[in-house]
């Protein structure tokens, strides 16, 4: 079974392949990727990294957490799952703590 990893606090300088070869350390990587800025294109620093053995997943996050990267100190833990269009919102949209508008 996999784990999605997700790895917070990553250096701008970083790229997905730096990252990939990081988790490798510890078992088969299936992907990596680096969440950028859809305006900008530049790195948002965190990614996340999925690997194909859920055992050796456990044992990166455990290693590599806190750890030092590209002069930061990363932030690994397993990634909750994407929240889909709607969902973890209030009905009514807004949000606006119950109280009206007006």
């Amino acid at each position: 079974m996999s784990i999605n990893i997700y790895v917070g606090n990553l250096s701008f300088d970083a790229n997905e392949g730096q990252l990939k070869e990081l988790f490798e350390t510890y078992g088969a990587v299936e992907s990596a990727k680096i969440i950028q800025d859809q305006f900008t294109g530049r790195s948002r620093g965190f990614g996340f990294v999925e690997m194909s053995d859920r055992e050796e997943g456990m044992r990166a996050i455990k290693e590599l957490d806190s750890k030092e990267f590209k002069g930061r100190s990363l932030k690994v833990n397993e990634a909750r799952p994407r929240k889909g269009p709607g969902e973890g919102r209030r009905p009514g949209g807004g949000g606006g703590g119950g109280r009206s508008r007006w």
